[in-house]
């Protein structure tokens, strides 16, 4: 069998094999995406697109996401960077926790938070410093829960592959520690950073689990994008969920073009 698969034949079947496949998943994705457009009218579309509740809840998930990815990548930069370049004990196990956000459920993840908040101290918290559940804020630390552990993987990624040499000629220099670091290690960091806010800013707005557990789906009060959504099917109007839909699509589409574009101005190829 592997005789066969050698030489010029074998070469052409193996990129046959490999093209069909990228071309039967990209057929299945745009298929998705035209049905869209087929199932409903322009007219229509466009009514659905610019009420007043769709705006509204462009406008939450925009302000709650972009606070949610500052708030993440704040975080994760000292974490990151600790897990990178610094040697401890249990840093395995350390480094194995902060990836549970990604695995597990978001769901789960926002039924944890409702319940830290029905504890003694988290009902401190929420009574009488800053009210999360069901309110603004839960969107926020939703969207902060779920999306701090991608900030830092892919911070962590950006910090394993810069040279330690370039932080060590830095404090030969005369450099702290800490000026080194910013001085030295953030700017040539600068990409990655860029890339990692802007793929933690597009997780954040399409954060439905934790945020829905949380914060609830009261329209026009925790309505973001996914949660209108929701709604939307849950009240039989399509036509407005399919409105929503198109706005997370552009906003992903987006987001994933910018962040190919510094990866390959970093990288090119």
């Amino acid at each position: 069998m592997f005789k066969v698969l050698k030489g010029v034949g074998g070469e052409r079947a193996f990129n046959g094999a490999t093209i069909s496949a990228l071309a039967l998943l990209s057929i299945f994705f745009v298929g998705i995406v035209v049905s869209l457009f087929t199932y409903t009218d322009w007219n229509t579309f466009m009514s659905a697109l610019l009420s007043h509740e769709i705006l509204f809840a462009v406008e939450l998930s925009v302000a709650t996401a972009t606070v949610a990815a500052i708030i993440s990548i704040l975080i994760a930069i000292p974490v990151a960077y600790a897990i990178s370049q610094t040697e401890f004990p249990g840093k395995d196990i350390v480094d194995s926790m902060l990836d549970l956000p990604i695995v597990i459920s978001p769901i789960a993840l926002g039924a944890c938070l409702l319940v830290f908040f029905n504890t003694p101290v988290g009902a401190g918290i929420d009574d009488n410093i800053m009210k999360f559940v069901f309110a603004v804020p839960g969107i926020i630390l939703a969207q902060i829960t779920v999306i701090s552990a991608l900030a830092i993987r892919l911070l962590k990624s950006t910090f394993d592959s810069i040279d330690p040499r370039y932080e060590q000629v830095g404090r030969t220099l005369g450099c702290s520690k800490l000026e080194a670091f910013l001085k030295v290690t953030l700017p040539l960091a600068k990409d990655g950073l860029i890339a990692a806010g802007i793929l933690t800013w597009a997780r954040a707005v399409g954060e439905f689990g934790a945020t829905v557990t949380l914060a609830g789906a009261t329209a026009m009060k925790t309505e973001t994008l996914p949660i209108a959504i929701f709604l939307s099917l849950a009240s039989a109007d399509v036509e407005k969920a399919i409105a929503v839909i198109f706005v997370l699509v552009i906003i992903a589409v987006v987001a994933l073009i910018a962040m190919r574009k510094i990866i390959g101005r970093r990288y090119p190829i």
